[in-house]
């Protein structure tokens, strides 16, 4: 029999901050921090995040030349990395993005257009690879390094590579993630072409789960986030991966998803076979804001939960919608409900239900363009 694969530290940068006290008590405030830029409402990185990026740039003259994705994922893992005592050689790392080096790309090409040619520091530092890379070395670790993009469910396939990987036996820990740093005036061109974009300046104009809503409310934020897996529980595991599950779908379009979800049936009927489970305590929802992203995924849980439909939430209301980033915040969200046994609920959904006397479970969902959805099981260790 398979030993658990556990979360024994989560950490990230966003909106909300740096530290693991700051990020839940912004989760009990319940306030969206969004900012304006050229006009658009956007979920940028704290401020204090931004002194500790450039302190990070100020270390080593290397980083001087890499992309703000590698900043953003440095700076989490070291914050995830001071919690544990660690010296395993053999740590994998999968820390991937949807867009990858945006801003740095987008610099170089336009240098491309202007003057025809560009620095050769451009295929080296935009490549999709160099993010968990430069996390290892700065890090210590020699074990594998692997880069991906699943778009919006990045960061949860990367917990599937690390579940594998430890379950195989072929790692001893693995530090699995996310990291987007994709505010920049063209990458909200597309999602504005996709007529996904909000169109409110208010505080909430992200209305994740919001199901009544006729237009799309997607706010784009940044941020990275990651959690280091082990084999087996020890003292210092946060949560316990009691399940898993992973579908994708035929679509009709590269940015839609059937009516009901049929990649989140999918992923989340494996997942509660995987963990043996009739029903789970709480649901962190994918849930970007769209018309039919969000009816699609509640749709999909009705049908799959039925009458046990247990207690519903999301957090792009508060964080806008981090692409890669987005499933490991979630996580990262999920961890702490079970650590304080309180449920944050979205102002958006009145659930039907009350909290049960201890929270044990919670399955967080992603999806990403292309109908790659995940569903994670965590339960308290």
């Amino acid at each position: 029999m398979q030993p658990p694969i556990s979360i024994s530290a989560i950490a990230s940068v966003s909106a909300f901050g740096a530290s693991t006290e700051k990020v839940w008590q912004r989760y009990r405030d319940g306030v969206p921090l969004f900012s304006e830029f050229e006009g658009t409402l956007i979920s940028k990185v704290a401020s204090e995040i931004e002194t500790e990026i450039q302190q990070i740039i100020d270390s080593n003259d290397r980083y001087k030349n890499v992309d703000r994705t590698v900043l953003l994922a440095i700076l989490a893992a070291k914050k995830g990395w001071e919690k544990l005592d660690v010296r395993s050689a053999n740590m994998g790392v999968n820390i991937g993005s949807s867009r990858g080096a945006t801003g740095l790309f987008e610099k170089y090409h336009q240098d491309f257009q202007q003057h025809g040619k560009v620095s050769p520091f451009t295929s080296p530092t935009t490549t999709l690879g160099n993010i968990s890379s430069w996390v290892a070395q700065e890090l210590g670790a020699n074990g594998v390094t692997i880069d991906h993009s699943v778009t919006c469910s990045t960061a949860m396939h990367a917990i599937l590579n690390g579940i594998a990987w430890l379950q195989a036996e072929m790692a001893d820990g693995f530090l699995v993630g996310g990291s987007e740093a994709a505010l920049t005036p063209f990458t909200i061109a597309q999602m504005k072409a996709l007529k996904l974009y909000s169109n409110s300046r208010h505080r909430m104009a992200c209305e994740s789960m919001r199901f009544q809503k006729k237009e799309n409310t997607m706010v784009l934020g940044e941020g990275a986030a990651v959690a280091y897996l082990e084999r087996g529980i020890s003292e210092r595991t946060k949560a316990v991966i009691a399940g898993f599950g992973f579908a994708s779908e035929i679509l009709t379009h590269n940015s839609s998803i059937s009516e009901n979800a049929d990649c989140f049936q999918h992923s989340m009927q494996r997942a509660m076979e995987n963990a043996d489970l009739k029903t789970v305590d709480a649901i962190v929802l994918h849930a970007p804001g769209t018309v039919k992203g969000d009816i699609a995924e509640k749709n999909a849980i009705d049908l799959v939960f039925g009458r046990q439909l247990p207690l519903l939430t999301s957090n792009k209301w508060l964080l806008g919608h981090t692409f890669a980033t987005s499933g490991m915040l979630s996580v990262e969200m999920a961890v702490l409900m079970l650590q304080h046994n309180k449920f944050i609920e979205n102002p958006f959904f009145p659930n039907a239900r009350h909290l049960p006397q201890e929270l044990k479970t919670v399955m967080v969902n992603a999806v990403g363009f292309g109908g790659n959805a995940v569903s994670i099981i965590l339960r308290k260790p």
